[in-house]
């Protein structure tokens, strides 16, 4: 059965999965980041450094800013933090945006999403330096991507892919079915699992048959933002499930609980390998964003790139 691993448990109606822990990989991946930030920094006296921008007080994204943050000053690397109000107009964080396209210090630009309703947000995403670009939302960087040229891409899908081969070292000729179009995760992975030269579908609210279709995948990547829709009885026996969902659902008690896209213990009868929700696609996003600043740093300072 693809997916299937010496170690893993199977029974004749079913299997208990393996699960991928996305927690510890990523700590490995920070810990060969940070001895590269080291070896930048002495042999070539480039510190990759990454400006993080945040309009307004949204809570989630300034949770998530301040885990940002902690990380790049673990791995050694500098964070310049920009914070404006939520009266800020668009005229003015393009200036700041420019501002930081035009200081040779910083490598990284990331414009914390979503903006306030009065900043279109493809205009900022789209003034920002592409060789700066470490969220790989800019079209010149996903034109590349397509195209199956070098270009920073998107944090979360290099993430969603780099878990999938610590299970399948080579995803060649294997069967890919992601669910989720959007222009985050859905269509960067598709091109990211293309690359790997798997056949890839990529499916949506139109899909017929989805459940059907999810049933031929020996790779699957659930990213609809919709709680454990993807049941047991979608999943290939022996599929590496890649689950990007975060959402938070009423528990016992009406205390609220977070889950995946996917309905894990269901999954976790069925599948090869699974990643759990939380401790799973999370952690390797931001680990992939520094990965992204250092490979931006290296590539401004016209130096190899990064052996991580």
């Amino acid at each position: 059965m693809p997916g299937i691993r010496p170690g893993m448990t199977t029974e004749r109606l079913g299997m208990t999965a393996t699960i991928i822990d996305g927690k510890t990989i990523a700590a490995q991946l920070r810990g060969r980041i940070a001895g590269e930030v080291a070896r930048l920094t002495s042999a070539h006296n480039v510190t990759p450094s990454i400006a993080v921008v945040l309009v307004g007080a949204d809570p989630a994204s300034e949770v998530y800013v301040r885990t940002k943050s902690k990380a790049v000053a673990e791995a050694g690397m500098r964070a310049v933090d920009r914070k404006l109000p939520a009266t800020t107009s668009e005229a003015e964080l393009l200036a700041l945006v420019a501002e930081l396209n035009k200081d040779p210090s910083v490598h990284g630009i990331l414009v914390q999403l979503p903006l306030p309703p009065q900043i279109d947000s493809h205009r900022i995403i789209s003034a920002i330096d592409p060789a700066k670009d470490v969220d790989g939302f800019h079209p010149l960087n996903v034109g590349r991507l397509a195209s199956g040229l070098p270009a920073l891409v998107p944090c979360t899908p290099l993430g969603c892919v780099m878990l999938a081969k610590t299970v399948r070292p080579s995803l060649a000729g294997l069967e890919a079915v992601v669910i989720g179009r959007s222009n985050i995760v859905g269509k960067p992975v598709a091109q990211l699992l293309l690359a790997e030269n798997a056949t890839v579908t990529l499916t949506h609210s139109k899909t017929r048959d989805l459940p059907g279709v999810c049933r031929r995948a020996d790779i699957l990547v659930a990213a609809i933002g919709r709680p454990e829709m993807v049941r047991g009885d979608w999943i290939k026996p022996g599929a590496v499930v890649i689950d990007v969902g975060i959402n938070r659902v009423a528990g016992e008690g009406g205390k609220a609980r977070i889950v995946g896209d996917v309905a894990f213990t269901e999954a976790l009868a069925v599948a090869g390998a699974i990643t759990p929700v939380p401790g799973g696609v999370g952690p390797m996003t931001i680990a992939c964003l520094l990965l992204n600043t250092v490979r931006a740093a290296c590539a401004l300072n016209h130096l190899p790139p990064p052996a991580v």
